[in-house]
């Protein structure tokens, strides 16, 4: 029997990750030690009081039942949460829902909010499975550049008009990823009245709004009008260390998150109830491991950042997330620059211009490993045949 898979699958290829893992591999496998810095994992666990909740309601065996759109305590921490954080008022029955960690709506809901042919407006560089659902909705990507000189801020008023016209959907993401850049009120109420006068509804991703070192994120809908015109995705992967545990949530607009509501009610049956009590904790619990887990990436960021730069490759430390966005020094292109990486240094690390075409000239570097990896991570570098090429370039 011939079996072929669908067209829509010429859209789904090798991802340069997958890549990367397995030149890693090779590398691995002839001797030569490396340190991954490419996965947006995080390597810490969840805090103890969040394991020690997982692990009573395990116990139970009434527990292992279909739990659908989530349990009615889940919904009302995740609103006094935003209450708290962020001064957001929220209905739970109708404004919040539960999602099978952030991505899984961040994929799904462009096929609630558009039709085929309809353009979505996203960031590039941007996280690759938005453009994952862009494709399942067979709408049409219209990339919004995000440059260094515009503080890695979308330019709305570049948008072409009949881009406008004919966009249903704009997905933002601050802090970011892969560039960890933080928007601005005064951006968002931008981005609203931009909203409101193109009808366009807004979904912004906001998967790390707890990791920031020093000031704190705007979260969408803390500024007047947004839940008029979108919703926000947040998640406990990063925040909270809970990235297999898969669940996150959206929260704003009650038609949308009605919507995504229909459609996952025909796609799934929820998350393992346990789970949900563990993400509850983490809401009610999250000042001081939040803190706590702050100041290990600020460390690390301080390590990895002042160690580069001491080394004369110019890297500007990021004011949140678990990522740093460094330029590739010239001649290099940024696969070029990545594979040098791998094979005189033994770093792995992700090409800018996996995330869209603005990411070329930059790669993506996770804070992913314990301080005195990235220490070592710096001595290999600086000890490399690369580094004596960086240091003879102008940046």
């Amino acid at each position: 029997m011939n079996i072929t898979l669908s067209d829509k699958m010429n859209h789904f290829q090798t991802s340069i990750f997958n890549e990367l893992a397995s030149y890693k591999k090779k590398k691995m496998q002839d001797g030569k030690e490396m340190i991954d810095l490419s996965v947006g994992s995080p390597d810490l666990p969840p805090a103890q009081f969040v394991i020690d909740e997982l692990a009573k309601h395990v116990t139970r065996p009434s527990n292992y039942g279909y739990t659908l759109t989530g349990i009615e305590e889940l919904h009302e921490a995740i609103t006094t949460y935003y209450r708290n954080q962020y001064g957001v008022s929220l209905n739970a029955e109708k404004e919040a829902l539960m999602v099978m960690g952030s991505q899984d709506g961040l994929v799904h809901l462009p096929m609630v909010l558009t039709n085929p042919g309809d353009i979505i407006l996203l960031p590039d560089p941007g996280y690759t499975a938005y453009d994952t659902g862009v494709t399942l909705a067979g709408a049409t990507v219209y990339g919004t550049p995000l440059k260094e000189e515009n503080n890695f801020l979308p330019d709305l008023e570049a948008i072409p008009e009949k881009i406008r016209e004919k966009a249903k959907l704009m997905i933002l993401n601050f802090p970011g990823n892969p560039v960890p850049a933080l928007a601005t009120k005064q951006f968002f109420e931008q981005v609203v009245a931009f909203a409101k006068k193109h009808q366009i509804a807004v979904v912004h991703d906001f998967a790390y709004s707890e990791l920031y070192y020093k000031h704190k994120p705007v979260s969408f809908l803390s500024v007047e009008g947004a839940k008029d015109v979108g919703v926000e995705f947040n998640s406990f992967s990063k925040s909270f260390n809970l990235a297999g545990c898969r669940i996150g949530y959206i929260v704003g607009n009650p038609t949308i998150v009605a919507g995504l509501n229909r459609l996952k009610s025909n796609l799934d049956y929820g998350v393992f109830l346990p789970i949900q009590k563990a993400a509850i904790r983490a809401l009610e619990n999250s000042a001081s491991f939040s803190e706590e887990l702050r100041a290990i990436y600020k460390r690390r960021r301080d390590i990895l950042v002042s160690g580069l730069n001491a080394l004369g490759w110019k890297v500007a430390a990021p004011s949140a997330s678990m990522f740093i966005w460094a330029k590739v020094p010239k001649p290099f292109t940024s696969i070029e620059f990545v594979y040098r990486l791998m094979d005189d240094a033994g770093i792995v690390v992700v090409p800018g211009n996996a995330f869209g075409e603005t990411g070329e000239g930059y790669v993506r570097i996770g804070l992913v490993q314990p301080e005195e990896v990235l220490e070592k991570a710096v001595t290999k570098l600086s000890s490399s045949t690369l580094f004596s090429t960086i240091e003879a370039i102008n940046y």
